[in-house]
């Protein structure tokens, strides 16, 4: 490796470290948890999260949190229980339950994206010029580069 890789290496690393550290002392979990009442974690708010867009059944809330489904069932069990969600029978399917999220779940859904979504102090007080540069750069490390081939897509 040559010496101006190394330094790239060395600077990527900070670069890294620094957005890591970044983002950890700014988690919202804690607040998303005193505000909701959920208890630790983020699975009951992705599951909330995911059924703003609609039924699901246990099936689709397991596969969509790649979770398994006993733990799917516990979750919307404790979601039920504090009339986030209601659980109806499937309309093609009388064995399988369709999870629906109630008008509190929404309300419930609605507070945690404000929570997630609202920018740390240190980012919205950032120049716009530097808030501009940092959109454009994760933007680009966001998106998938044109030229990339998929492996086994041939």
């Amino acid at each position: 490796m040559s010496h101006a890789s190394s330094r790239q290496t060395d600077v990527a690393g900070r670069v890294w470290s620094a957005m890591h550290a970044f983002v950890t002392a700014n988690d919202r979990n804690r607040e998303l948890q005193e505000a909701l009442g959920l208890g630790r974690g983020t699975g009951r708010v992705k599951v909330l999260l995911l059924l703003t867009n609609g039924p699901a059944t246990l099936r689709d809330i397991a596969e969509a949190n790649q979770i398994d489904a006993p733990y799917a069932t516990v979750i919307v069990d404790k979601l039920v229980s504090l009339g986030l969600v209601e659980r109806t029978a499937h309309p093609d399917d009388l064995r399988r339950k369709l999870v629906t999220i109630t008008e509190a779940g929404q309300e419930a859904t609605e507070l945690a994206r404000r929570i997630f979504f609202e920018p740390p102090a240190g980012l919205a007080a950032l120049p716009p010029a530097d808030l501009n540069l940092l959109d454009e750069v994760l933007t680009r490390l966001i998106a998938p580069p044109a030229n990339t081939r998929v492996p086994g897509a041939d």
